[in-house]
């Protein structure tokens, strides 16, 4: 039998749950980076071959200086707009729920959903993912871009595992109850 591939939320918020500041401003991030601390990022990457992101984080990571680093990888970038495919990078403009569906019909490994905001609650909505690894930054913005948005359907959640780390970043690993 064939493993189902998972849509796995892999994301930093602050405390009170905000992904960003006003203007997209991520610095707070800084406050838990730590030389040779990843918080388990490349085994994460090590199990996904697939990235969904919406076009304004894309943007904002392009806008940062960085190349997009994840090359090797399908990467869909999930947009309103129409723009032709570069490389392994397609932006998508049709149902998030096709897109799943027709991935989850290939073989694979699990899908990561990159963000943004807009793109997590769009699959909330539609019940797409299965799994939430949640880094928790130590500090409470009180303002900004909100993770889960209000209007979400209620969902139940089982612990995999709670990490904390040296610079204060607990990280949440969720699986979805169905």
């Amino acid at each position: 039998m064939v493993e189902t591939r998972k849509v796995v939320l892999y994301i930093a918020m602050s405390l009170d749950g905000y992904i960003a500041k006003q203007n997209d401003d991520i610095d707070f991030l800084s406050l838990v980076e730590k030389q040779g601390e990843d918080y388990g990022y490349l085994d994460f990457v090590d199990s996904i071959d697939t990235i969904l992101i919406g076009r304004k984080t894309y943007d904002r990571v392009n806008a940062m200086g960085y190349e997009y680093p994840h090359r090797d990888k399908e990467v869909y970038i999930i947009s309103r707009t129409s723009q032709v495919r570069n490389g392994t990078f397609n932006y998508y403009t049709g149902s998030l729920i096709e897109l799943i569906a027709e991935l989850r019909s290939k073989p694979g490994k699990n899908i990561y959903c990159d963000g943004g905001a807009e793109i997590v609650n769009d699959l909330l909505k539609a019940d797409l993912i299965d799994e939430f690894v949640i880094s928790i930054i130590p500090i409470l913005l009180g303002e900004g871009l909100v993770l889960f948005k209000n209007g979400n359907a209620e969902r139940s959640l089982k612990l995999i595992n709670a990490t904390h780390f040296e610079k204060g970043l607990v990280q949440v690993h969720y699986e979805r109850i169905r």
